[in-house]
C-alpha cells in the first residue's frame, strides 16, 4: 500500500515543514507495517505542492492504526492548518 501525501508550504516555512515531517517520520518508522518513507521536494518554482511524501505500508489497516494513536494526534496537531496536506492511499496497478 502506498501513501501519497502532497503538502502546501508557505514560502519561507520549508524548514519548519521539514522538521515536522521528520518528527512524524520518526514516529512512523516505529509502527508495525511501516516499510519506508520518501519525501520529495518540488524543483519548479511556484509549484502548488512544495513537498510530496510517498511512503510504503504493508496494509491500509497498519496505516490507519498508526494515524489513530494519541501520539500521532499530538505530533500532527495544527499541521493541517500550517501546512495543508492531502493524504491518500494507493495501490500499484501497473509498472
Amino acid at each position: 500500500m502506498i501513501l501519497i501525501n502532497p503538502f502546501e508550504v508557505p514560502a519561507g516555512r520549508e524548514d519548519e515543514c521539514l522538521a515536522t515531517w521528520q518528527r512524524v517520520a520518526d514516529y512512523m518508522r516505529r509502527q508495525p507495517g511501516f516499510v519506508s518513507p520518501r519525501l520529495h521536494r518540488a524543483i519548479a518554482p511556484g509549484a502548488r505542492f512544495a513537498f510530496v511524501n510517498v511512503a510504503e505500508w504493508d496494509t491500509a489497516a497498519d496505516f490507519e492504526r498508526a494515524i489513530g494513536s494519541a501520539e500521532f494526534e499530538r505530533l500532527t496537531s495544527g499541521s493541517m492548518e500550517q501546512f495543508p496536506h492531502y493524504p491518500g492511499l494507493y495501490e500499484i496497478v501497473r509498472t
